[in-house]
C-alpha cells in the first residue's frame, strides 16, 4: 500500500497535477524543510518592494496559488526576504476552484467583497490568464526566468510584464 501511494504521488507530480491532495502532502513535507532553514521561498527582488507601495497607496494583496495555503504561508514566511506574510491580506489555494476555472476567480472576488474588475491576477500560467479574464478579471502574464514560454500569439494578446515596477496601479479609493 505504501509503494502504491509512493508511486502515485510521483505519477501526480511527474504530470505536474494541481490537486488538492497532492499540494497539502507537499505543504507538509515543505514544512520541516523550511523550519530548519534547508529550504528558503525565492523572491524576485522587485516583488517586496512594488507591494509595499501597493499597500501604501491602501490597495490589498491576496495570493491565489495552485500550492496549499499552508505552502504559501512557508514560502512567505520563510522567504529570502525574510517574514514578509503581513504584506498579504489573504491566501487562496484549489479549495477556491481551479485556477483555471473563472468561477474561481468569481468565487474570490465574492470571498474578499470586491467587484471582480476591480482586482488584477497576476499569471504565468496562460490558461490561468484566460479563466481570470473570463471572470472579468484585469489580467497580466509575468514572464520570468525558468517559466514556460508563451506562443506568439499569447506574447501579442496578454499584458506582459518581467517586473513588478512595470505595473502602474491607481490607489484605491
Amino acid at each position: 500500500v505504501i509503494q502504491a501511494v509512493v508511486d502515485n504521488v510521483h505519477w501526480q507530480m511527474s504530470l505536474d497535477r494541481k490537486t488538492t491532495a497532492l499540494k497539502q502532502l507537499q505543504g507538509h513535507m515543505w514544512r520541516a524543510a523550511y523550519a530548519t532553514g534547508h529550504v528558503k521561498g525565492e523572491i524576485f527582488e522587485d516583488v517586496v518592494p512594488a507591494i509595499r507601495k501597493w499597500r501604501e497607496a491602501g490597495m490589498k494583496v491576496y495570493i491565489y496559488s495552485s500550492g496549499s495555503v499552508e505552502a504559501q504561508k512557508l514560502l512567505f514566511g520563510y522567504s529570502t526576504e525574510g517574514d514578509i506574510l503581513e504584506l498579504f491580506d489573504g491566501h487562496f489555494d484549489t479549495k477556491i476552484g481551479p485556477k483555471v476555472e473563472s468561477e474561481s476567480y468569481r468565487r474570490i472576488a465574492a470571498s474578499i467583497g470586491c467587484a471582480t474588475n476591480n482586482i488584477l491576477f497576476l499569471t504565468d500560467v496562460p490558461r490561468e490568464a484566460n479563466a481570470a479574464e473570463e471572470a472579468d478579471t484585469h489580467v497580466a502574464v509575468v514572464i520570468r526566468p525558468g517559466n514556460a514560454g508563451l506562443t506568439d500569439d499569447e506574447k501579442s494578446y496578454y499584458s506582459l510584464i518581467s517586473s513588478f515596477t512595470e505595473l502602474f496601479l491607481p490607489s484605491s479609493t
